[in-house]
């Protein structure tokens, strides 16, 4: 079977007009170039490729596997170019690896060696450069763009809590108001930044710290808490946070990780749960220090105001009996061990002496009506 068709040898990329004749019986394709220098070529028909032509229908390019580049990957370099239906019948019919693809030896290795060293340097920028860049950027931000950018976390919060109703869940009676700034004061905390203490009207049990001295604590919380002297023990651990700058370190840590982990991860099916549980994992092993730090200037603080941490380990103490139904591993806990947490706090509340509650009878009560 002879046909005509068109030859590039890779080198001038001009097209030369050709003869092929298939031989099945010799198992080769011979061609003879016509223009140029005339040659003839012999094609294993086990070692012809169709070469992918998205751009035009109607036409086959063949090309001829031989060797590899320095790196391994195919040298694929003349081509034949055929539009003749029966010639490209033929060919499709005598070449048994047409559209088989060519994979060089030693591929996979490659490829697993190329990926662990993405996939550490990955780690090398979630765990040690992200980290250092976010505490360098945190200290140049300036202090009013630090306290709008808190500002907007809280109400963005509180519009998260209300579930998209655009009502203000700030509890805001004043008995409690003042009761709540009596106890903040006890604490004497740092001046800068200047702390603000919003209470949400919302059943869960729990506080968080803001960028710029925000601080919020929930009506849950408040409800759940047996005596002052834990809700003061709170306020005093999410102070620390905001004294180190912690919130913002995180902001900003959270952002370059979001950015880098969906770059890694893409727009993939199952991509966003990768995207969850990474960022879950890196923010464990993130907060459990900053928490840890956080615990230790809560119990100096409430040392300094004569409030004892007992109540601080009370309320641990209450925290891993609710956590027992809903244990989670250590390396995806946000906060070190609630129980050892207890345990410190109630060996530190053994050494205090001449302590008072963080307020008084009335003052508690008035604390406990805020939402009111």
């Amino acid at each position: 079977m002879a046909f005509d068709g068109r030859y590039y040898d890779g080198e001038t990329g001009a097209p030369q007009a050709a003869r092929f004749e298939l031989d099945r019986g010799a198992g080769i394709l011979r061609l003879m170039v016509k223009q140029g220098s005339a040659q003839h070529l012999d094609w294993p028909l086990n070692d012809i490729r169709a070469v992918s032509d998205g751009a035009r229908q109607g036409r086959l390019v063949l090309s001829l596997r031989s060797d590899q580049h320095t790196d391994g990957t195919p040298l694929q370099v003349s081509r034949l170019v055929l539009k003749d239906a029966g010639a490209i019948a033929a060919i499709r019919a005598a070449c048994p690896d047409l559209d088989r693809r060519d994979v060089a030896s030693g591929t996979m290795r490659r490829v697993v060696s190329r990926g662990a060293l993405a996939l550490v340097a990955i780690g090398v920028m979630l765990f040690v450069v992200l980290p250092g860049l976010a505490g360098t950027l945190a200290a140049l931000i300036p202090a009013n763009r630090e306290a709008q950018m808190g500002r907007v976390v809280v109400e963005q919060m509180e519009r998260l809590f209300a579930g998209g109703d655009t009502a203000s869940l700030r509890c805001q009676n004043p008995e409690g108001v003042t009761a709540l700034a009596a106890m903040l004061d006890r604490l004497d905390a740092p001046q800068e930044p200047p702390i603000t203490i919003s209470v949400f009207n919302h059943k869960m049990v729990n506080a968080f710290a803001a960028p710029g001295g925000q601080v919020v604590l929930l009506r849950g919380l408040i409800e759940e808490a047996e005596s002052p002297d834990e809700v003061a023990a709170v306020l005093a651990h999410e102070v620390a946070h905001v004294s180190a700058r912690d919130p913002t370190r995180a902001m900003l840590r959270a952002a370059g990780s979001a950015g880098l982990l969906s770059l890694v991860f893409g727009d993939f099916a199952g991509g966003t749960a990768a995207v969850v549980l990474s960022e879950a994992l890196l923010d464990a092993s993130y907060s459990r220090g900053a928490e840890e730090a956080a615990d230790a200037m809560a119990r100096d603080m409430l040392q300094q105001a004569a409030i004892n941490t007992k109540g601080m380990a009370d309320f641990f103490g209450r925290l891993a009996q609710s956590e027992r139904f809903i244990e989670l591993p250590v390396f995806l806990s946000t906060h070190p061990d609630t129980v050892a947490r207890e345990a410190q706090a109630r060996r530190f509340s053994e050494t205090q002496t001449q302590t008072r509650s963080a307020l008084d009878d009335r003052q508690w009560q008035a604390l406990r009506g805020i939402c009111d």
